[in-house]
């Protein structure tokens, strides 16, 4: 049960179509679920946060996440959103579940997407084509919670009139992502031209001096631009997240 869910249920309870104790009953029934002995599966995180629990693949077996997954749609839950999941794991859902898997973001989607109903849009900018990946799993993660996403990809700072020349669309968004690797310069060019929140992204893309990524994440955490916050490395999820709070605040 979400947030709307629970107001929906609330007004059922104030206009007589569902009895109080019909609704308490449904209140009262465990915010968890324990699986075997490998998860306890939070059913009430969608009251508490808005967003119903989103599994991370990576590192699960994939009986496992099938197991989570059955879990949440037994209760209802509308999206189910895996994130980190491996292609052999989705392949081996799909036989059980009606599962769309994004093999470029690795991110499993199980259920309808929502229509958005954010306040705005998202817009997702990118450095290069091979911080895309990253940019994917911030982009599906935030259309999955509901949000009109618009992708802006190989703008980076080697050749700035690509970003310039859809300065249109950066100044129309309520929140950025900005995602790059090497130096990062990226999201401060954009903190410097945008007038909403804008999140930064470090990808481990990148030549040696690079450090995994760990080069861009300094430069986004020491940039000059204001309003502008720093996820950890290749975090698209994260991001993705965050930027769909934002864009559902009043």
């Amino acid at each position: 049960m979400d947030k709307h869910e629970l107001t929906e249920l609330l007004n059922r309870v104030a206009d007589g179509s569902v009895s109080p104790d019909d609704a308490a009953l449904k209140l009262k029934m465990q915010p968890f679920q324990e699986i075997g002995d490998y998860a306890k599966v939070d059913f009430h995180r969608g009251i508490r946060q808005g967003v119903p629990e989103v599994i991370y693949g990576e590192g699960k077996a994939k009986e496992h996440i099938l197991g989570i997954a059955r879990a949440m749609l037994k209760n209802k839950q509308q999206t189910v959103l895996i994130t980190r999941l491996a292609e052999e794991a989705a392949e081996y859902i799909k036989t059980e579940l009606p599962l769309e898997y994004n093999s470029m973001a690795r991110i499993g989607i199980i259920g309808e997407m929502p229509e958005p109903s954010g306040k705005g849009r998202i817009v997702i900018a990118t450095g290069g084509t091979s911080d895309i990946s990253v940019a994917e799993e911030a982009a599906m993660t935030a259309e999955a919670l509901g949000n009109d996403v618009l992708r802006l990809y190989d703008v980076g700072v080697s050749g700035i009139h690509r970003l310039l020349a859809n300065i249109d669309t950066v100044m129309s968004a309520r929140v950025i992502i900005a995602v790059a690797g090497m130096e990062g310069a990226l999201p401060s060019v954009i903190g410097g031209l945008a007038d909403c929140p804008v999140i930064a992204v470090p990808t481990s893309v990148g030549y040696g001096a690079s450090f995994g990524g760990v080069a861009a994440l300094l430069s986004m955490l020491n940039s000059c631009a204001s309003g502008m916050s720093v996820v950890n490395i290749d975090n698209g999820f994260g991001a993705g997240y965050l930027a769909s709070v934002i864009n559902h605040l009043d």
